[in-house]
This record gives C-alpha cells, sequence and structure tokens, in this order.
C-alpha cells in the first residue's frame, strides 16, 4: 500500500474519505470488482443496465468520486462504469503499468471483459485521457465515442509548475492546499470543497512522476470514432494550444472546445458531455 502512499495512515485517511463519499453516491450504484492482470480493479455502476456503456476514467490523484457532480445526469441515459485507475488513490490494486507499451491497454481489454462489454464510449480526463487516448488508438473498434477533458500526450507536458508549488509544500497542509490550487486551477470559493478533497490527497499520496508518452500523428489518425476535446486556457500542466492544434490538424472531424479561464481541472461539462455522448 505505502508504494503509492506516503505512510499506511494516509492511505488509511484517503480509503477512509473515499468510502464516505461512495455511501452518498447520488444515483444507485453497484460496486464492483473486476479481476486484471493488473491486480482488482473497482468499478462504480450506475444507470440503467440494458442502457449503452460509458466508462469513465478520472486523471492522477483521483478516483470515481471525480464524476460525482456528473453522474445524476449522465445515468438517466446511460450505463456509466466509473473506473478507478489501478495505481491511483481509489480502490483498485496499486500497481502501475508502464505508460511506454502497451499494458495500459491490456488492462483495459480485462476491465471491458470482466464487465463484458465489447464496446463503449469513453469520458476522460487528465491521466485518464491519456489512457483513453491510448486506448481508442489502439482499439478503435471498441470505442464508440471518446469524450476527453485535458488529455495527456498531445500538447507539450509544462514543468514550470513546480517553480510556484514546490516550495508551498515545505508549509505543511496550508501549502499543500495552496499548491494543489495552482496545480488544478481550483481558486474559486465554490470549488474549496473540490480543492480540499484534492489537498488531502496529495498530502498523503504519492503520484506518477514519468512524463506521458505523446501520441504520434499516425496514432491520432485512427481514431476514427466521434471526438470532443476540451482544454482549458490556464492549464498549468498541459500546452492547451498545443493540444487543440494537434487534435485540429490530426482529427479533423473532431469537436474541440478551449476554455480561455479554465485550468486544468475542468468542471461544469456534465451537459456538452452528455449532449455529445447522445450524438
Amino acid at each position: 500500500m505505502t508504494t503509492i502512499y506516503r505512510s499506511e495512515a494516509g492511505a488509511g485517511e484517503i480509503l477512509r474519505r473515499y468510502r464516505d463519499a461512495l455511501r452518498t453516491w447520488p444515483v444507485p450504484a453497484e460496486e464492483l470488482r473486476v479481476p486484471t492482470r493488473e491486480g482488482e480493479t473497482f468499478v462504480l455502476a450506475s444507470g440503467p443496465r440494458d442502457a449503452p456503456p460509458v466508462l469513465l476514467l478520472h486523471g492522477s490523484g483521483a478516483n470515481a468520486t471525480m464524476w460525482q457532480d456528473d453522474i445524476t445526469s449522465w445515468a438517466r441515459h446511460f450505463r456509466t462504469y466509473a473506473v478507478d485507475l489501478v495505481g491511483e488513490p481509489g480502490l483498485s490494486a496499486p500497481s502501475r503499468p508502464p505508460l511506454a507499451s502497451d499494458a495500459c491497454a491490456l488492462w483495459l481489454d480485462d476491465v471491458l471483459e470482466g464487465l463484458g462489454i465489447t464496446s463503449a464510449s469513453m469520458v476522460a480526463a487528465s491521466l485518464g485521457g491519456w489512457t483513453a487516448l491510448d486506448y481508442a488508438t489502439r482499439r478503435p473498434e471498441r470505442v464508440t465515442r471518446l469524450a476527453l477533458l485535458c488529455p495527456g500526450g498531445l500538447g507539450r507536458q509544462k514543468v514550470g509548475w513546480l517553480v510556484k508549488a514546490l516550495p508551498l509544500r515545505l508549509f505543511g497542509r496550508r501549502g499543500i492546499r495552496r499548491s494543489a490550487g495552482i496545480v488544478a486551477g481550483l481558486e474559486l470559493p465554490e470549488q474549496r470543497h473540490v480543492l480540499d478533497q484534492v489537498a488531502l490527497i496529495f498530502t498523503h499520496f504519492k503520484p506518477r512522476t514519468e512524463r506521458l508518452p505523446v501520441f504520434s500523428d499516425g496514432a491520432l489518425g485512427r481514431l476514427t470514432m466521434p471526438v470532443q476535446v476540451t482544454v482549458g486556457g490556464r492549464d498549468v500542466l498541459f500546452d492547451s494550444e498545443g493540444t487543440a492544434r494537434r487534435i485540429r490538424h490530426g482529427v479533423p472531424h473532431a469537436n474541440v472546445h478551449l476554455l480561455p479561464e479554465a485550468g486544468h481541472a475542468i468542471l461544469g461539462q456534465t451537459a456538452s458531455v452528455l449532449a455529445f455522448l447522445r450524438g
């Protein structure tokens, strides 16, 4: 457990808060545990069983609760599967498959097989966005629609935010909270509850530190399914203009939305994503 957490006590606090949040999930849900080659994967399933399936893949340092504000709307129309990525602060195994390989795609193969799904739409953010892109470029026939929020692997991955954020960690929980606000772009009063959760996780969690592999133009050319990409103009982690430019060039049929005032954590896209999923 401490391979991805700074201490057992910290891991316990994060997982206790997570289980508390799952008890207040706003719609009826099933907690599924899917065996995979990377270890057990936790999936929270909501919505009608016979509705079209949608896989939800969260970002780094997050878990299924990332979708808590969206799920009531989406689960009316779809069978949603909020997947806890392995190696992240959720209820899945702590393993971290190497990104510069097909290991993540093989893991998702196992997840889909365990859920009894042959193909699905995907909604994914940040690291989850990279994971969904990687899968869609390798298995385009299995992804029916692809909605990405601030995905990695397209625009340049920035490091300048480290100069501002890392020194703040020396000031304890308050410094980490401020650091998380800078990185995620969560600095408005109405975003405080999200920032509190992010700060708690990154106080105790050790995120992946490797750079995300960049997708080639040839890989992007395999994205034949409908694609929607939403990025924030103030994202300090990825070059959003570069992301938008590469998608417009490599996936000319895609819908691209650049939100000038948004940071890395893009909130309030429930209706936009739903409209795209419904086609």
